[in-house]
């Protein structure tokens, strides 16, 4: 895991809001800020569908956040943009604490916006 020094990016958190559309049903809105906050983003490695990933021209990436209250709701439905890039989005695919002491959340993500 890194150390606070090595969370070198800063990273915004989008969540799709829910909007009426006009007819009393409740559809996605547009992409709204969450929050934003440092994080370490490098490109995952190791695994067979990783490099599978790869050769198909897919930018498979780790993103690790300091665990918080905030970082605690980030959901796969939810998207990480790259705040001094902004034309960097990443799809967020999976959640995970890998130490289970709630110090770090580590995001699969790929590079390409959500739809």
């Amino acid at each position: 895991m890194p150390r606070s020094g090595e969370l070198r990016d800063r990273v915004t958190f989008q969540a799709r809001s829910v909007v009426d559309d006009g007819y009393g049903n409740e559809v996605s809105g547009p992409w709204t800020d969450q929050f934003t906050v440092a994080a370490n983003i490098a490109p995952a490695r190791g695994r067979e569908e990783v490099l599978a990933q790869r050769l198909e021209g897919v930018r498979p990436v780790e993103i690790t956040v300091r665990w918080s209250s905030q970082t605690g709701q980030i959901a796969p439905e939810w998207r990480a943009v790259n705040a001094r890039k902004p034309a960097e989005i990443y799809n967020i695919h999976d959640i995970r604490d890998p130490d289970g002491k709630r110090m770090w959340n580590v995001l699969t993500c790929t590079l390409g916006a959500p739809t």
